[in-house]
């Protein structure tokens, strides 16, 4: 059996809740694991969000589409640089999770470990 990943073992330690990991919104949590592209980047819940990132370690990415909202309701954000802010509001956490999958690079994930910007032979 495989060793689980850094992303593998981050998603399980907020999925099951277990000390130490990071918590978040768990209808948010489920919805963007069931997204298998999402399920290969790396969760990072924080201040009512779920931003995901192509790498495990500070500095984060920060250049994907992010979840901000609970049970009933989420906005879709895009990236801080992307011209246009708000990619969908007033939606469920499927459709939330399903739209950030939508916006995602061609060549996004799996994550990386390690810190941002990604190694260059990730990148030739």
């Amino acid at each position: 059996m495989a060793e689980e990943t850094v992303v593998e073992k981050t998603w399980r330690g907020i999925l099951d809740k277990l000390p130490g990991a990071r918590r978040g919104e768990p209808a948010v949590i489920e919805a963007a694991y069931a997204e298998t592209r999402l399920r290969a980047l790396f969760p990072f819940p924080s201040h009512g969000a779920l931003t995901l990132h192509r790498n495990t370690e500070f500095p984060w990415s920060n250049d994907l589409p992010f979840i901000v909202g609970d049970a009933q309701e989420c906005i879709v954000y895009a990236p801080l640089h992307a011209s246009e802010r708000v990619l969908g509001e007033s939606l469920t956490p499927r459709e939330a999770a399903a739209l950030v999958v939508a916006h995602l690079p061609d060549d996004c994930g799996p994550a990386f470990e390690g810190p941002w910007p990604p190694p260059s032979h990730l990148t030739d």
